[in-house]
């Protein structure tokens, strides 16, 4: 079985993008602005790069998007 990598997105506030920085890409570093764009950008980038940097061949590159967006909510006076 292929191993899966695993990618983490951040939410950037000043930017307004969902930011892919994973370990497990080589040089991988993709933005977008949701998480759809996000994931369809990382569909073509991720296999691109592992071929690239001489990943194992095969036809299937698993992968898990983990996404995280801190927020801050504000309580309504009573």
């Amino acid at each position: 079985m292929t191993k899966v990598l695993f990618i983490r997105a951040e939410w950037d506030d000043e930017a307004n993008v969902w930011v892919a920085t994973p370990d497990d890409v080589p040089g991988l570093v993709t933005e977008a602005e949701t998480m759809e764009a996000l994931s369809a950008k990382l569909n073509v980038m991720v296999p691109d790069l592992l071929d690239a940097n001489g990943y194992p061949d095969g036809p299937d590159v698993p992968f898990e998007l983990l996404a995280r967006k801190f927020s801050i909510a504000h309580r309504v006076a009573a």
